[in-house]
């Protein structure tokens, strides 16, 4: 990893109280909201652009239904005033949204992404942004995923499935680091 420009974005994808829920299962990562904290006050400590990126599910029952609490973001990342919360139904937080646009307009180039979760709108996000010819970097340890059943019955652990993700983007969508390479190379 190069030493990351003034303008590199920290992306912080969906880290809100539903994901605190039961339902979803086993969990792997539980340390990843502290990292992405740690990075958040890294990136405002330099004045680098912040965006939050908040799920508002469409489904009745969901815990990120906005009618819910759980579609709040978690406290310890809450944005700050000047902070953009870009909204999003989908998946990929460039799909029904202005992020793309918000981006270009600040002429940011390089993007590091964190959140919840890993397979699914991290990994949605994080293939678009590659796609879209950002310099993207992915933070294996601030982002976390959940177990899942497959659809023959077979069971995937939240670790099998945070490091298949993370296997599947690297060198192709994204570059995969840790929170400790990004704080060194701010």
């Amino acid at each position: 990893m190069q030493k990351l420009q003034n303008n590199t974005a920290l992306i912080i994808i969906d880290v809100q109280k539903g994901f605190d829920n039961p339902k979803w299962g086993e969990r792997n990562n539980l340390q990843a909201e502290a990292n992405i904290e740690r990075l958040l006050r890294a990136w405002r400590d330099s004045k680098r652009p912040v965006f939050h990126i908040q799920h508002l599910s469409t489904s009745p029952n969901s815990p990120l239904n906005p009618n819910s609490l759980g579609s709040e973001i978690k406290d310890n990342v809450k944005p700050e005033d000047a902070e953009p919360v870009i909204q999003k139904h989908v998946n990929s937080a460039f799909i029904g949204t202005n992020l793309e646009q918000l981006l270009r307009d600040k002429e940011i180039e390089t993007l590091v992404i964190t959140g919840l979760t890993t397979p699914h709108c991290v990994s949605t996000t994080t293939r678009m942004a590659g796609n879209f010819g950002f310099e993207t970097y992915l933070v294996s340890d601030a982002t976390a995923a959940f177990e899942i059943v497959g659809h023959n019955g077979k069971h995937y652990s939240a670790e099998e499935m945070h490091e298949t993700a993370l296997a599947t983007l690297h060198e192709e969508f994204a570059t995969v680091v840790e929170t400790e390479t990004v704080l060194k190379n701010l």
